[in-house]
């Protein structure tokens, strides 16, 4: 058989058949495994090259099938699952970065990445440095001879900051420093920064790839000698993810590309809606060609994705009040969902962060959040304008 298409992978990867012969995969709601003698087991426990089930922490056959999908869709050669997107980020950075080390990531990162870098990594030891995502010419001179790790959302949450994957590649690559992008926000239907260099693509899982808002989880994928000592520190950790919710994402994956096609199709067509209204001072979305970094988003994205951010002319309060005078679309802090989410990061995602915390990565008063969903554009749309004219 031919190779078959990244699409149709994601629709037709799926753990063996059992006796009873089902079409749609089961699901391994098991803690452990069993073995035919003392022999078979105690093989299991002494090498940890072999591919067998021992207990579902370490690994499990839904969870396996999970993984194999999104390699897969990103064009990796293996990955690892986790509990929630947090985890895999954490996963990462303790795997690869010890003390000592020193890792480069840019400033406009999720509130709780940031909290990582800037409270716990300096208790181990740990060093970062930030750069601006809108000046990628001053990476460079922040490596330092302990750089071992480059870590990037693109594009970045709230902001959708973009950045070019190939020339992050460019600088890692001759010096060994490992390449992380966050493809949360794009999907792999989107994006893939594997094919631009990246050597480690992480999700939370919860958001698009879930796409309903159901269920918890993250996952990493790459090289496979990378992903091995990264299942290491899984595995002897413990932030699996579990076997249910890996069920609930691989089956969600089969309808991923048409998902996104859809959310990408509304969000186009709502920030070119919004383009120009009196309460707003600028609309943000990768696809609109006003985008900063519009090229770039052309360049490695085949659509702008769901996510677009407006800044209410009146600040925090116009902020508060667009919120409340909203009627149908969801007030929540997920994102990636198929009901249309909206969300203040100012005082929400991003509270912990300083004022000036916030100014440098382009969080201000007034700027809100629209993870568009999969309802009739016009309806989004009018909930929208009506909440604008209350704000």
């Amino acid at each position: 058989m031919k190779e078959l298409h990244p699409i149709t992978k994601a629709i037709r990867l799926q753990t063996e058949r059992t006796l009873e012969k089902e079409h749609s995969t089961p699901l391994f709601l098991t803690s452990s495994f069993v073995y035919d003698s003392a022999e078979d087991m105690g093989a299991a426990f002494s090498d940890d090259t072999l591919d067998v089930n021992i207990y579902s922490r370490f690994s499990n056959p839904t969870v396996d099938e999970f993984i194999a999908k999104i390699a897969a869709l990103e064009n990796a050669e293996d990955g690892v699952a986790t509990g929630t997107g947090m985890a895999a980020i954490f996963g990462v950075f303790m795997t690869f970065l010890k003390q000592g080390d020193h890792i480069i990531s840019a400033s406009a990162v999720f509130g709780s990445t940031h909290t990582i870098l800037t409270k716990y990594m300096p208790k181990w030891g740990i060093d970062y440095s930030y750069f601006d995502m809108n000046k990628p010419e001053s990476i460079e001179a922040l490596i330092k001879p302990s750089t071992k790790m480059l870590y990037v959302e693109t594009p970045s949450n709230p902001g959708l900051d973009i950045i070019d994957i190939d020339f992050l590649a460019s600088l890692c690559k001759p010096r060994n420093i490992l390449l992380v992008v966050d493809n949360c926000f794009a999907t792999p239907a989107v994006q893939q920064p594997i094919n631009f260099g990246a050597d480690l693509v992480l999700h939370s899982a919860t958001k698009f790839i879930d796409g309903q808002g159901r269920v918890l989880g993250g996952v990493i994928v790459g090289k496979k000698e990378l992903v091995k000592e990264l299942y290491l520190f899984i595995r002897n950790t413990g932030p699996s993810l579990s076997p249910f919710n890996a069920w609930v994402l691989s089956k969600s994956l089969e309808t991923l590309h048409i998902r996104m096609d859809k959310h990408a199709s509304n969000a186009l067509t709502l920030a070119k809606k919004l383009e120009g209204h009196a309460k707003i001072s600028v609309v943000k979305y990768p696809f609109l060609e006003t985008h900063p970094q519009y090229a770039i988003a052309k360049k490695q994205m085949s659509s702008g994705g769901g996510i677009l951010t407006f800044e209410l002319k009146g600040g925090l309060d116009s902020g508060r009040k667009f919120l409340n005078a909203l009627e149908m679309i969801s007030m929540t802090n997920n994102l990636g969902d198929s009901r249309s989410i909206a969300s203040h990061p100012a005082s929400t995602t991003h509270s912990k962060l300083t004022e000036e915390e916030r100014q440098a990565v382009g969080i201000t008063p007034g700027l809100i959040r629209i993870s568009v969903g999969l309802e009739y554009v016009d309806d989004i749309a009018d909930d929208i304008l009506q909440a604008l004219e209350k704000s």
